[in-house]
C-alpha cells in the first residue's frame, strides 16, 4: 500500500544545515491534486502542491527568495565543516595522485547522488530528506534517514568539540606565554570543553529558535577560507625536516629562518628522503581516506531544504548550483590537503592545524587561525544540534506538543554523550572514521539510490532501465565502501598500529 505523501516545511538558516520543525508540518488537503500524478511528475519551476485559499502558510509560499549565488554559498557552508582538517593526513596515507583520484571519485560520486535526490524529490514533490525516505519505504524508512542524519551531525558536533579540546589549550598556552604546557586545570583539554559546552553551547542550544546565531555559518566559511591561506602560505616558511626539539621553538617566528637555513646546510640523506612527496601509498591508514573524504563531501540532507528557498526552482539549475558548491570545495580540499602535506609530509597529524605546534607555538598568523576556527566550531555546534534534536523528537516522541522539559533534556543529553565521546576518542580520526564509514556511505550512495529506485515510477522507468540498474549499481558501491572501510578500521584498530598523531 502507498505510504501518504507528506510535504514538511523547512526553516533554512545560512549554513544549510537546515532545523526541520521548526515549521508547522503542512499536509496537502484532500481536494489539492496530488503531484505524483504520472501526468504532472515533471512540471519543474511550478507549485508542487496547490495552494489553499486558507492564510496558513504552504509548502509553496516559502518558494523564490534565494538567489542562485546565494543558493551556491549556503549549499557550500553546508559541505564545508572540519572534514577539511583531516585531509592533509588522508594525502599522506595514499600519496598525492591516489589522492587526488579518489577525491575526484568521491565529488562525482556526490554530485550524482544530489541527481538522483532531485529527480526524487520531482516526482513526489517532497523536499525534505527525511520525507523522501517516508515516501519510499513508509515509517522505516523515514527513521532510517533521520537515524542517518541524527549520526552524521553528531559526528560532526564531535568533531567540532574534540577540535576545541585540541585547540583551546595551545591557544591559552600562547596568551600566557608559557614555553611549556602545564598541569593546570584551565591546560587540560577535557575540561575545557566541557566548559565551554556549559557555559556557551549550552545557552544557545537551548533556544527555540535559531534566530541570529544561523548567520555564524558565513563566518565558518569565512574562517576555514583564512585556514586555506595560512595553510598556502606556511608551506614556504616552514622548514623540512624540522629540527629536534623544534616545538620548544619560541620567541619570533624569525627564528625559524635562521633555523631553516642551518637546517638547509645539514641535510642528510634520511632527512631528504623525509621532506620528498609520495605519490602513490598504501597502508594501513589509507582505509581511513575514503571516509575522511565522503565526511567532507556530505551535504545531502539540505540540498532539497535549499531547492525549496531557490528562486525560480528546477531540477536543472539545482543541479548546477550543486555541481558548482561541490567543485569550489573540491578545489578547497585539495589545496588545504596538498599544501598541509608538502609542509609536514609524513609528519602530518589527524588533525592538520595541531601539527602547527611543532613550529612555532607563539605564531601569530597561527594563533589566529585557531582563535576564528574555535570560534567558529563553537558557535556551529548549537546549529547542528537542533536537526539532530528534532530527528529525535521525531523517533520518539512524534506527534506530540512542544515541551520545554523535553527540549532542554534532549540538548544536555545530547551535550553529554557527546562529551563523553569526545574526552575518551583518542583522536579526530577515529571520529571522522567511523562517522565517515557508517552514515556518510548511507547519506551519499544508499539512501539516494534505493528511493530513486523506489519513488521513480515504472511507467517512466521500468525496473530494468538503464538508469534504474544503476541506481541500484550505485547502492551496491554504497555498500561494498561501507564494508571495507569499517573492516580495515577494524582491523587496523585490532593491531593496535595505527599512527594518528595529535594524541592529548
Amino acid at each position: 500500500m502507498e505510504a501518504p505523501l507528506q510535504t514538511e516545511m523547512v526553516e533554512l538558516v545560512p549554513n544549510g544545515k537546515h532545523s526541520e520543525g521548526l515549521l508547522p508540518v503542512i499536509t496537502p488537503m484532500a481536494g489539492n491534486q496530488r503531484v505524483e500524478d504520472p501526468a504532472r511528475s515533471c512540471m519543474e519551476g511550478k507549485s508542487f502542491l496547490q495552494k489553499s485559499p486558507s492564510k496558513e502558510p504552504h509548502f509553496t509560499d516559502f518558494e523564490g527568495k534565494t538567489s542562485f549565488g546565494m543558493s551556491v554559498f549556503n549549499l557550500s557552508n553546508a559541505i564545508m565543516g572540519s572534514g577539511i582538517l583531516g585531509l592533509a593526513y588522508a594525502m599522506a596515507n595514499t600519496g598525492i595522485i591516489l589522492f587526488l583520484f579518489l577525491l575526484t571519485a568521491v565529488a562525482l560520486l556526490s554530485s550524482y547522488s544530489i541527481h538522483l535526490l532531485l529527480k526524487s524529490s520531482g516526482v513526489v514533490g517532497i523536499r525534505a530528506y527525511e520525507q523522501l525516505g517516508y515516501r519510499a519505504f513508509g515509517t522505516p524508512g523515514k527513521l532510517a534517514a533521520a537515524l542517518a542524519i541524527t549520526l552524521q551531525n553528531i559526528g560532526a558536533m564531535s568533531s567540532y568539540l574534540y577540535i576545541i579540546k585540541s585547540e583551546l589549550p595551545l591557544v591559552i598556552q600562547t596568551f600566557l606565554n608559557l614555553e611549556e604546557k602545564t598541569s593546570d586545570w584551565y591546560m587540560n583539554g577535557n575540561y575545557l570543553v566541557i566548559l565551554v559546552s556549559v557555559t556557551i553551547i549550552l545557552p544557545l542550544a537551548l533556544m527555540r529558535q535559531l534566530g541570529y546565531l544561523g548567520y555564524s555559518s558565513g563566518f565558518s566559511l569565512s574562517c576555514m577560507v583564512f585556514f586555506l591561506i595560512a595553510v598556502i602560505y606556511k608551506k614556504f616558511h616552514v622548514p623540512c625536516p624540522l629540527p629536534p626539539n623544534f616545538n620548544n621553538t619560541t620567541g619570533n617566528f624569525s627564528h625559524v629562518e635562521i633555523v631553516k637555513e642551518k637546517v638547509q646546510l645539514q641535510v642528510e640523506p634520511e632527512a631528504s628522503a623525509f621532506c620528498t612527496p609520495s605519490y602513490f601509498t598504501l597502508n594501513s591508514q589509507t582505509a581511513y581516506t575514503i571516509p575522511i573524504m565522503a565526511f567532507a563531501f556530505v551535504c545531502h540532507p539540505e540540498v532539497l531544504p535549499i531547492y525549496t528557498e531557490l528562486k525560480d526552482p528546477s531540477k536543472k539549475k539545482m543541479q548546477h548550483i550543486s555541481n558548482l558548491s561541490i567543485a569550489v570545495m573540491y578545489i578547497m580540499y585539495f589545496l588545504a590537503a596538498l599544501f598541509g602535506y608538502l609542509t609536514f609530509y609524513n609528519g602530518v597529524e589527524s588533525e592538520l592545524l595541531h601539527t602547527y605546534s611543532k613550529v612555532d607555538p607563539f605564531d601569530v598568523l597561527i594563533l589566529c587561525v585557531r582563535v576564528a576556527v574555535l570560534t567558529a566550531v563553537t558557535l556551529t555546534v548549537p546549529i547542528v544540534l537542533f536537526p539532530v534534536r528534532r530527528a529525535i523528537q521525531q523517533m520518539l516522541f512524534p506527534n506530540q506538543e512542544f515541551s520545554w522539559l523535553r527540549h532542554v533534556l534532549i540538548a544536555v543529553g545530547l551535550l553529554t554523550c557527546i562529551n563523553l565521546l569526545v574526552i575518551f576518542a583518542p583522536n579526530i580520526l577515529g571520529i571522522f572514521g567511523v562517522i565517515g564509514a557508517t552514515s556518510a556511505p548511507f547519506l551519499i550512495f544508499i539512501f539516494p539510490a534505493i528511493f530513486y529506485f523506489r519513488i521513480m515510477p515504472t511507467e517512466k522507468e521500468p525496473a530494468r532501465s538503464t538508469p534504474k540498474i544503476l541506481a541500484l549499481c550505485f547502492a551496491m558501491l554504497g555498500f561494498l565502501l561501507m564494508t571495507m572501510s569499517l573492516s580495515f578500521i577494524i582491523i587496523d584498530w585490532a593491531s593496535g598500529t595505527s599512527r594518528h598523531g595529535g594524541n592529548h
